[in-house]
């Protein structure tokens, strides 16, 4: 069965009465060449697993079964079952599970499911839950090799861009401490059925061993880092005021101590920079 056939997956939607939901994000992959792709760039091996998150009707899940020992995709959306029933029929392989990607314990599926195995993460995200599911797995600090995701074009960029530069924002920051992020390859729109309107881009994130920087305290790091991005056209001064409940005077105390201008904007700071702000930040209160 073609799954990049418009008019071959048109009649098994049908078939099972399937219409597509846009609150789910739903955009089906048509172009042939992108989930190969895409497989082959992750890097699973045939003695590997890889868990994927909402396989659509299976495009990508088919291409991952040739590459690996055993796929497990988890699908939120139950009227996809019975479509996956269908297209994934001869992917021996292959597990669906019926369930909330971001309210699993993927830890615990990856010792009961992989034992043994490495592990691979591999997804067409919902532009949606793009950030949500990308935190997710990165703060779970999972035991795989690496996190291989297609997002929306922006996201890719944000996500992959050099903390310090102007294109990096918290989530810049957040992914750079738990992994090395790269871009593969761009995806355009019309690969989609239906078409969104915008493209996508291919990243992968490779965990680190340990983080560039040593924090103390993770949550008060992560809670500054949100705090100085979060009103991107200003100075750091007044985000981190706002954000996080302080006077300006103090901020500004703490900008000195850490040998920043006052200021500065956040997307100019590096990682170590922000660390040192963070201690400088607790120290004053």
């Amino acid at each position: 069965m073609d799954l990049t056939d418009i008019n071959t997956v048109k009649r098994v939607l049908s078939r099972h009465g399937f219409t597509f939901s846009k609150s789910l994000g739903q955009n089906f992959i048509t172009d042939p060449s992108v989930c190969p792709k895409m497989a082959e760039l992750c890097g699973v091996t045939s003695d590997a697993g890889v868990i994927e998150i909402g396989p659509g009707c299976g495009v990508l899940t088919v291409e991952l079964a040739k590459r690996a020992a055993k796929v497990v995709t988890i699908e939120l959306d139950a009227r996809l079952l019975p479509v996956l029933a269908e297209t994934l029929d001869g992917c021996r392989n292959v597990e669906v599970l019926h369930a909330d990607a971001l309210k699993t314990d993927l830890a615990a599926l990856i010792q009961e499911r992989f034992r043994g195995m490495p592990v691979y993460i591999c997804a067409n995200l919902p532009y949606y839950i793009t950030s949500p599911v990308i935190m997710y797995l990165l703060q779970s600090r999972l035991p795989v090799e690496n996190i291989t995701v297609m997002v929306q074009k922006e996201a890719a960029e944000r996500l992959c861009a050099k903390v310090g530069e102007r294109e990096s924002g918290a989530v810049t920051v957040a992914v750079d401490y738990y992994a090395q992020a790269e871009e593969l390859f761009s995806v355009d729109r019309d690969s989609f059925t239906p078409a969104p309107k915008v493209d996508s881009k291919v990243i992968r994130l490779t965990p680190r061993e340990a983080p560039p920087v040593a924090i103390a305290d993770e949550k008060r790091f992560f809670a500054v880092v949100r705090a100085a991005f979060s009103q991107r056209r200003k100075t750091a001064v007044n985000g981190l005021s706002s954000g996080l409940s302080l006077p300006k005077e103090q901020v500004t105390a703490a900008l000195t101590a850490a040998g920043l201008p006052v200021n500065v904007r956040a997307e100019t700071l590096s990682m170590a920079q922000l660390a040192t702000l963070t201690e400088c930040l607790g120290n004053r209160q």
